[in-house]
């Protein structure tokens, strides 16, 4: 097979189509190629004989197959591009808030004035929960980890809103997502207050999404609490950075598990399940633990070396997909800096400036394209602003909250989707006769 290379020949001669050479039988075929894929199904017309099921490619961990058609975010690894719905991440975190690019995430347009305010209002009025939630959450033991206890609590949702079974209604859809995306900051606040001892804080209306989120986490005597600005906006920023990221591997569960046509609470406690991971949303703890591990500036490279012997992992370096310099990255370095001003610098950050100098500079990782990431300085932040480790990923799935439903609607309305099934390649054992459990040797 050669590919015709653009330019090579007449435009009226080249086809958008690719040509297939089955060398065990010396046939042929086209496939058609639309959007620079091919449709994997039409592989199955490749056989050697008309017993054969047909051609299959094989993927593991999905490394170059297309599982969908999307318009909701798009990601550019080698050049570090990140956009919401054509917006670049970049923009959004400097001129939007949270709620805003969680709307424009679900609908694909910016909203108008009047638009954002009915939106806010609608969040706003749907994060109290039910009583009854509050006696499952006094059912975890007191070290019960918080994310664990989000994962329940989510999926128990189900039970409480049967309405949500109703998907293809398109005002039950609407409903429940004000109800996720306005409930996930009470049920974190809840879980983190568990872990505590501590009463748990009840939402306040008249406060943004960010600041009511800080409000039911850190409020104790005070009739009113108010989140210092700076902190306030530095969660707003984050939030806005991990609202969505493609075809991650949450993004993915929710896909899957929301293709069995399940409602949406069931299908985002199996996302915020996968989130749960120390490869996904627990690897900024991950990084934590390894600056710690560290211990001092003097020793990093040290640790370096011993990263480039293969004995020790440089967590919060290099990204499945980008093989550039973070985007969210850069955005994240300049926050925590805004955030030590007003809580004090972190210790741990001279050691991460230190890894970064370092790997920067070496060969190893840069021969390898393996630059930081979002994850190697939100960890320094949520620890500054008062955080246990165990809340980070905790703080993760609140944001992405709105990106797993915009991503769960946007399948549920593709025609071209159905229940997710992969296949596989079998290499077990042939048929095989059943031996009484007294015969066998």
């Amino acid at each position: 097979m050669n590919p015709t290379k653009p330019g090579s020949a007449p435009a009226e001669a080249r086809r958008d189509t690719l040509t297939i050479t089955d060398n065990r039988n010396g046939k042929q075929y086209e496939i058609p190629i639309k959007n620079d894929t091919i449709h994997a199904i039409d592989l199955r017309a490749i056989k050697v004989d008309s017993s054969d099921f047909g051609m299959m490619s094989y993927d593991p961990s999905f490394s170059n197959t297309a599982s969908c058609i999307s318009k909701i975010t798009y990601i550019d690894g080698d050049k570090g591009i990140l956009r919401y719905r054509g917006y670049s991440i970049e923009e959004l975190a400097e001129k939007s808030t949270y709620p805003e690019t969680a709307y424009l995430l679900m609908h694909g347009e910016l909203p108008t004035k009047p638009q954002l305010a009915d939106w806010n209002y609608q969040i706003t009025h749907h994060t109290f929960i039910h009583e009854s939630i509050k006696k499952f959450l006094d059912g975890f033991h007191y070290d019960a980890h918080p994310m664990g206890m989000l994962i329940s609590t989510v999926a128990a949702l189900s039970t409480f809103y049967p309405d949500a079974k109703d998907i293809f209604n398109a005002e039950s859809r609407r409903k429940q997502t004000y109800r996720l995306i306005g409930k996930m900051p009470t049920l974190a606040a809840f879980a983190y207050r568990h872990s505590l001892g501590m009463p748990f804080a009840y939402p306040d209306n008249e406060l943004g999404y960010c600041a009511n989120f800080l409000n039911m986490l850190f409020r104790t005597t005070e009739l009113k609490y108010r989140p210092n600005p700076t902190l306030e906006r530095a969660l707003d920023i984050l939030f806005i950075l991990h609202a969505d990221h493609e075809q991650n591997c949450s993004s993915t569960a929710m896909r899957g598990v929301g293709s069995s046509e399940v409602d949406p609470y069931s299908a985002t406690a199996a996302a915020t399940a996968a989130l749960y991971g120390p490869l996904h949303g627990g690897a900024n703890e991950q990084v934590l633990r390894m600056l710690v591990d560290i211990g001092s500036i003097k020793d990093v490279p040290a640790y370096i070396k011993r990263v480039k012997a293969g004995e020790k992992k440089l967590m919060g370096f290099g990204h499945r997909v980008y093989k550039n310099y973070d985007p969210r990255a850069r955005i994240v370095k300049r926050i925590a800096y805004e955030v030590f001003d007003v809580m004090g610098r972190n210790p741990l950050v001279d050691i991460a400036l230190e890894c970064e100098r370092i790997a920067l500079e070496d060969e190893y990782f840069v021969s390898r394209r393996l630059y930081p990431n979002v994850d190697f300085y939100t960890g320094l932040i949520y620890q500054s602003m008062g955080f246990p480790v165990t809340m980070f990923p905790v703080l993760f799935a609140i944001p992405r909250t709105s990106g797993w439903i915009a991503q769960w609607e946007e399948m549920l309305l593709d025609a071209e989707q159905k229940i997710s099934r992969p296949r596989q390649v079998y290499l077990g054992y042939d048929l095989r006769s059943y031996t009484p459990v007294d015969q066998r040797g």
